[in-house]
């Protein structure tokens, strides 16, 4: 009798066993069906959301049980709306987030860290190199995932280069090689040797990092630099470089509104300091042979970094966020989506959607991923995210090379003036 007890209760439990199993695949079949619907925001002009539109479409047809709602704007019309959106708890599920708004909306809490994305592998990261998306990372926390990549470069007009009879070794020049390069043209072909290098502040911090500084600290509370030196020696080169008319003033900088009145474009500069992704315009409208080359001193102390062009985030408030960073796995990584994309959110972070969508590319797209290719093997882990206070802190630099190079203040002083703007404004981070 004992014995018959534990043969049915051993199949009671088998047969409850089997009826769980039951449930759970039926649950977890209910759960890979279930309707899902997605909101994907970004910013761009027509061709862009053309596109988009095309690799939503593929997502979709990929992932049946996934609707995803567009939305999208102008850059303008784009945080116009999403601020009210963010304050009423509102996001969209996965929001295209510039490097310029990023620090605002992650320290005040509103994105979700996508790190535990990638080490779950729902973002795959085996092609991509961690330098290509640390420039969305606050305080170990990944608040963006980088879309593409840019490099700082300068674009050189070939002839004007050749008339001086000069030869660019991109990979060994330092500071006083491109100081004489620029007076160099500007006596053979009595143009400006290079551009403004404005506004200075994508350029002062990039010289920073060939002195081993920064701009801002880790924590964005000060100047990353201790030395005045090092502003006074950046503009003491321009200076010489303007009264050599190798460098234009301000005010002629001033009067270029588009890629057609570049001085690059129009033969009056034979170099251009610019981030890579822009060389695809000024090529296509020169009428000189343009080229693109590392910026000076990039070497020793690895001062190149892959800038994200831009990225996605996933809200806290996002109810679907696994689904969210299934899509940024999707668009990162699948070839397909980026054959339609081509670059235009910069240079795609994998490495093997690279190499499978080069052949698609035309010559000066292919160009581009050229350079960012060659570059990345020099580069280092871009800067910490533009501290809160940013904009204030560049308005004032950009006031202060104006002083400077019309000559109304020294360099001297415009380091102490940028200093003590600069300590008062991180100095409320401090306090927050």
């Amino acid at each position: 009798m004992r014995r018959f007890g534990l043969i049915l209760l051993s199949f009671i439990m088998l047969l409850l066993a089997a009826a769980c199993d039951l449930s759970n695949h039926e649950s977890n079949g209910e759960k890979e069906h279930e309707k899902v619907t997605l909101r994907v925001a970004w910013w761009g002009v027509q061709s862009r959301h053309d596109y988009t539109k095309k690799v939503i479409q593929m997502y979709e047809q990929a992932n049946p049980n996934v609707e995803i709602v567009e939305e999208y704007a102008s850059w303008d019309d784009y945080w116009k709306k999403l601020a009210p959106r963010a304050a009423a708890s509102g996001l969209p599920d996965v929001i295209q987030m510039d490097r310029a708004y990023l620090f605002q909306y992650g320290e005040t809490g509103q994105l979700d860290d996508l790190t535990p994305y990638i080490e779950d592998g729902t973002i795959d990261v085996s092609s991509i190199d961690d330098n290509a998306i640390s420039g969305g990372r606050m305080a170990g926390k990944l608040y963006g995932f980088a879309l593409g990549s840019n490099v700082l470069s300068v674009i050189t007009n070939d002839h004007l280069i050749q008339e001086a009879g000069i030869n660019i070794d991109d990979e060994h020049w330092i500071w006083d090689d491109f100081e004489q390069t620029a007076i160099d043209v500007h006596n053979a072909a009595g143009v400006y040797g290079t551009n403004g290098m404005y506004p200075a502040d994508v350029f002062f911090p990039y010289y920073l990092r060939t002195q081993g500084a920064r701009l801002y600290n880790e924590d964005g509370t000060d100047l990353g630099y201790t030395d005045d030196g090092l502003f006074a020696a950046y503009f003491e080169r321009q200076l010489r470089l303007v009264d050599a008319k190798a460098f234009p003033t301000p005010d002629v900088q001033a009067h270029i509104t588009g890629i057609n009145d570049d001085l690059i474009v129009k033969g009056n500069a034979a170099m251009s300091w610019n981030w890579s992704n822009q060389y695809s315009g000024f090529a296509e409208s020169a009428e000189a042979p343009l080229s693109i080359h590392l910026p000076p001193e990039h070497a020793d102390k690895a001062a190149l970094f892959l800038r994200p062009s831009m990225f996605f985030s996933i809200p806290k408030s996002s109810t679907q966020k696994e689904q969210a960073a299934k899509f940024i796995d999707f668009f990162v990584n699948n070839v397909e989506a980026n054959k339609l994309i081509k670059g235009d959110r910069g240079v795609p972070v994998s490495s093997k959607v690279i190499k499978e969508i080069k052949p698609e590319l035309s010559e000066v797209e292919a160009k581009i991923f050229d350079y960012v290719e060659k570059a990345s093997r020099h580069v280092s882990a871009t800067d910490p995210v533009d501290p809160l206070g940013n904009a204030e802190i560049m308005k004032a630099l950009d006031e202060l090379s104006e002083q400077i190079l019309f000559k109304k203040i020294t360099p001297e002083d415009g380091a102490k003036s940028f200093r003590k703007q600069a300590e008062l404004i991180l100095g409320r981070n401090k306090q927050s």
